[in-house]
């Protein structure tokens, strides 16, 4: 299916790896010019020429920049599609956690969301056409209670993402949010390396640890970043053009309510 993204222009946040990267790779295969941003010039900067190599042709631009900083994004140009995947992702007992870690998961999940829809939203309204894109988490859903400011603050980022498709009434402009399940990011794929170096005991039996402990998963295996990916590239395009305020799930099962 042809996506109709050409010409269009797609900035996603925290792109330089995971799920973010693997939303890039998928927009600009469709044609959409893309903009990667990650916090560190060298590995955005890097992940630009590894899309480039990846997706011939392609028309990438990086843009370096914490999401967390209100003066990161100073310089963007106007966008058609705007993916706010870049999140503070963590366990946490929340007895020990502190105002500044919750200010911390706050500011990266849901404030760079706000800013940046306030910044995009209205050239999207007065053009006519537009996608936001929030990458939310099942988490949001079910609360896990090792992490309770990472799932907080993703219930907050599906409670905006529905918010702000109010504003949209009568456009072609949609707002959305992906609830994602356990997925098998560089992040997850690091700590389980480590964990697995530790224990002496092969990656993958530890993966298959993780996902059997999770009684409600269907896939019974950790999503891969694509998969992901290719609901986002979806949402993103005129295809999906009744899909407004919702929260679609790729979780792999793992939620048990039908809604």
């Amino acid at each position: 299916m042809d996506l109709q993204l050409r010409g269009k222009r797609a900035l996603i946040t925290g792109s330089t790896q995971g799920i973010g990267f693997a939303i890039a790779e998928a927009l600009a295969a469709e044609g959409a010019a893309v903009i990667l941003n990650g916090r560190y010039a060298d590995r955005t900067h890097a992940a630009g020429e590894r899309l480039r190599e990846q997706v011939p042709g392609a028309d990438v631009t990086t843009l370096p920049g914490d999401v967390a900083d209100p003066a990161a994004f100073n310089d963007l140009p106007e966008v058609d599609i705007l993916v706010n995947n870049a999140g503070a992702f963590g366990l946490s007992d929340f007895a020990a956690t502190g105002d500044d870690e919750w200010q911390r998961y706050l500011d990266v999940n849901l404030g760079a969301g706000v800013r940046l829809s306030r910044r995009l939203l209205p050239g999207m309204l007065e053009r006519g056409w537009g996608r936001i894109l929030f990458i939310a988490s099942e988490s949001g859903v079910n609360v896990p209670a090792d992490m309770i400011p990472y799932g907080v603050s993703k219930a907050a980022t599906i409670a905006l993402a529905n918010g702000l498709a109010k504003l949209t009434r009568g456009t072609e402009v949609t707002v959305n949010s992906v609830l994602g399940g356990p997925t098998y990011s560089d992040g997850v794929a690091t700590v389980i390396e480590s964990i697995a170096a530790a224990q002496g005991v092969p990656a993958d039996a530890v993966a298959a640890s993780i996902i059997g402990s999770l009684q409600t998963t269907l896939l019974e295996r950790f999503i891969r970043p694509d998969e992901i990916a290719t609901l986002v590239a979806y949402l993103a395009s005129p295809h999906a053009s009744a899909i407004n305020g919702a929260a679609v799930r790729a979780d792999g099962g793992v939620l048990t309510g039908i809604l």
